[in-house]
């Protein structure tokens, strides 16, 4: 307690000291512990189901068509479950979008199509009533909800099991409710609500086009108890050759089926840009612990007179030690504290500004978890240890006729504590030579993407979602009549400039669609090629403002009973027709080879993602193919809410039992899609500032101390001669030597770090020269600034004064 009660005393005698130490740990435990927090929601706090890590997600692909990571269609999800003996059982998924009524205003809600056994073999079980039966599979119109939806739209009605809820005008029976699904499983926007049974149902296909092929399904699988991953990925060979044999001309004959284990599965579209993320953290508070270590080690070389009295006096090695330990402690442990209540405050921060792509409950982290609250004082503690240790057992060592000798002021150290306090300079200019390297290459390459032509226009287009019900809208010409209807009612509507409807909106995929040019003879169903195949009414090339570049648009005479007809992009002609003009030449389209005559070519778009080169794309007139899922588009100057209503009334005056998902401006999708790459420019932008603020900090922090415990050396060198050029020369000379050392060293790790960030870049060498250069340039700079600053002071010291002192 004397010892503890000293230290207190010590660090109240230097506030400066205390309370830069204090900020800068602090900041780095802070920053690690916001980070730590996420990555605990993300990827350690686990899925709620019954061993996640057992259950994996089956996928399915041929690299040589470009189809990867796609779904399990209806045969193939059969054979294998019929065919397998690995899993204690398969089960599938058909993500779906319902829409609700009878509860007020129609509703979309989101959910799924399930076989029987899903949410048994994921190991969840109902709050109240139970899970499907295996006869409900085919026929029954049954349903289970989550807690949200039996709370929030039902009112927590205890005798909610019976109930009967109307999903696409079909009434179905409540039979369970289940706990609220984690949002990393179902996704982090829309976050399902509700599921019911007939998987195998394809809306708009009929059961024989769904059964040539088509994939669809999410499938997951339960490995055995004495199954290990391994053995499974060594079986998988033998079951895709079974399909391949049995089925040789369905569409997917020639996949390769690959899986990944529920974990994994939900984090690999980020877990990369974490791992950077921590990384960046971790390299904060180790520049922030050398730091406060170097203050510390000339802090105590600044001692010695003490430690020399004190052992004089009968002090012990160990209680030497202890003292200096504990005052370390202290100052990581008061650090740790105001770096809990930073990340208190950062923690909800960061999932707001990445809502758009981090799949986390309801997007907002309220509070530190007691893993996070354990993970920060053990983080503190550790690194008080850290930086208190070699410090104090360098102070240890002080010789003791040496130390009684000195004067109050002390000098600068040993040698060897001179060498290791350089090292520790070199090590925080590396680290923040990386960083800013880092940074640098994620800003040029988010520069790059944010600039990139989409390929139509995106300002003030307002889109949303409409579910159309199969047993109200049964085939093609009814859809067509339903939509001819409401663009009639959209175009009525003041403010509308433009209105359109398709399958599908840019950035938000489209269905690969098999091809094949129709004066070639048609390859086998498993071996033609897939790309976007966009279903598309009148008007939609104007209001999405996509160029006609050759040929002409779907007009009122592309009917379902005219000659089938295709546009084409412009990659796509050059791709699919190189030296050709293909207008007027013959596309087969879909598994069963529909004969489209290509009437344009029109301007290529990002219709996947927005780093994803242009390739071939085609559009059909909504007249001659159409799906039950109508995405409405509307060009106008008025905000989105506003929109959202007038197109709300305007479908209610076609058909008052459906409703609009997902209303929302097209910016606003386009910022979704440059999300996660906006994120980590901004955190890695704010990291490398920090640790750039931290590493000159912490040299001008070293070499000022060291030049005022050396204010009697410097005092004699000008009292014997010495020139205010030669003191400048000196202090920067050796203050800047440990950080060219460090820029070095820190452009070395830079070309390192390069190769781990070139899956997160785009159209940016890893290795860019002129970034590694300017990065290098400031940090030199910002290293020369922190320098002179105590080396000036030092040039004007007036000798008498400090021999005075001394």
């Amino acid at each position: 307690m004397n010892d503890l009660k000293f230290a207190l005393r010590q660090l109240r005698k230097s506030p400066g000291f205390s309370a830069l130490a204090i900020i800068t740990l602090a900041i780095g435990i802070g920053l690690n512990t916001a980070i730590f927090s996420l990555i605990n929601d993300l990827f350690l706090r686990g899925l709620p189901f019954k061993e996640p890590s057992r259950v994996v997600h089956l996928y399915g692909g041929d690299k040589s068509r470009d189809l990867e990571d796609i779904g399990v269609s209806a045969p193939r999800y059969q054979h294998f479950r019929d065919g397998q003996t690995m899993f204690d059982g398969l089960a599938g998924e058909n993500f779906f979008l319902f829409t609700l009524t009878g509860l007020g205003d129609p509703v979309q809600v989101f959910g799924g199509r399930l076989t029987s056994n899903y949410f048994d073999l994921l190991g969840v079980r109902p709050i109240i009533g139970r899970n499907f039966l295996p006869q409900e599979e085919e026929g029954a119109d049954v349903a289970v909800v989550t807690k949200n939806f039996w709370q929030k739209r039902l009112g927590g009605d205890p005798n909610v099991i019976g109930r009967s809820i109307t999903l696409d005008g079909t009434p179905h029976t409540i039979v369970g409710v289940l706990p609220n699904m984690p949002a990393t499983w179902f996704g982090a926007n829309p976050i399902a609500e509700v599921w019911t049974t007939k998987p195998f149902q394809l809306p708009g296909f009929s059961y024989e086009r769904m059964m040539r092929g088509t994939s669809f399904l999410r499938v997951i699988g339960r490995l055995k108890p004495n199954i290990t991953l391994q053995q499974v990925r060594a079986a998988l060979p033998s079951l895709d050759h079974g399909y391949r044999t049995q089925y040789p001309n369905k569409i997917d004959s020639g996949f390769t089926t690959t899986l990944r284990t529920l974990p994994e599965d939900v984090t690999q579209n980020f877990r990369a840009g974490f791992i950077t993320l921590f990384a960046a953290v971790c390299f904060v508070l180790l520049i922030a612990c050398s730091n406060v270590a170097n203050l510390l080690l000339v802090r105590f070389s600044g001692r010695r007179r003490e430690i020399a009295l004190r052992m004089a006096i009968g002090a012990s090695r160990a209680g030497i030690i202890r003292l200096f330990v504990l005052e370390s402690l202290l100052v990581s442990i008061l650090a740790g504290g105001v770096g809990a209540f930073v990340a208190w405050r950062l923690v909800p921060l960061v999932p707001k500004m990445a809502s758009n792509f981090l799949p986390l409950e309801g997007n907002v982290a309220t509070s530190l978890s007691l893993a996070v609250l354990f993970f920060t004082i053990g983080l503190s503690v550790l690194t008080g240890l850290l930086m208190g240790v070699y410090p104090a057992l360098q102070a240890s060592r002080a010789d003791l006729v040496d130390g009684l000798k000195e004067g109050g002021r002390g000098t600068s150290g040993s040698l060897r504590q001179q060498r290791f306090r350089k090292t520790l300079v070199g090590a925080q200019v590396a680290l923040s030579v990386t960083l800013l390297a880092g940074a640098g290459l994620l800003i040029s390459s988010f520069m790059r993407l944010s600039q990139q032509n989409l390929g139509f226009g995106s300002q003030h287009l307002w889109t949303g979602t409409i579910t159309l019900p199969t047993a109200q809208y049964t085939d093609a010409p009814s859809r067509q009549r339903f939509i001819e209807q409401l663009l009639n009612a959209l175009r009525d509507v003041p403010g509308v400039q433009s209105a359109t409807v398709s399958g599908d909106i840019p950035l938000n995929g489209g269905n690969r669609t098999l091809y094949a040019r129709g004066d070639r003879d048609l390859p086998p169903v498993e071996q033609r090629v897939t790309a976007p195949s966009h279903d598309v009414a009148p008007d939609f090339f104007k209001t999405w403002r996509i160029p006609l570049l050759a040929g002409r648009e779907f007009n009122e005479h592309d009917t379902a009973e005219s000659q089938n007809v295709v546009l084409i992009s412009q990659t796509g002609a050059k791709k699919v027709f190189p030296g050709e003009n293909p207008i007027g030449k013959t596309l087969l389209v879909t598994s069963a080879g529909t004969p489209c005559e290509i009437i344009g070519i029109v301007g290529d778009i990002r219709s996947q993602r927005i780093k994803e080169e242009p390739g071939m794309e085609f559009y059909r007139p909504w007249s001659q193919e159409n799906f039950p899922f109508v995405s409405v588009a509307v060009l106008s100057t008025l905000n989105s809410d506003a929109v959202t209503k007038l197109a709300q009334t305007a479908l209610s005056k076609v058909d008052p039992g459906l409703a609009i998902a997902l209303p929302q401006s097209m910016d606003a999708i386009v910022a979704q899609a440059l999300g996660q790459a906006r994120l980590m420019m901004i955190l890695l932008g704010l990291f490398a500032g920090i640790a750039l603020l931290l590493a000159a900090v912490g040299i001008y922090g070293a070499v000022a101390y060291s030049v005022a415990q050396r204010t009697g050396e410097i005092g004699v060198r000008i009292a014997l001669g010495a020139q205010a050029a030669d003191v400048l020369r000196l202090i920067l000379g050796q203050g800047m030597m440990p950080v060219l050392i460090g820029l070095a060293a820190g452009i070395a790790a830079a070309l390192a770090l390069g190769r781990l960030l070139r899956t997160q870049l785009y159209q940016i060498s890893p290795h860019n020269p002129t970034l590694l250069f300017t990065t290098a340039a400031v940090l030199a700079l910002v290293a020369l600034l922190a320098c002179f600053v105590p080396a000036r002071r030092a040039a004007h010291v007036d000798p008498i004064q400090a021999l005075r002192a001394e």
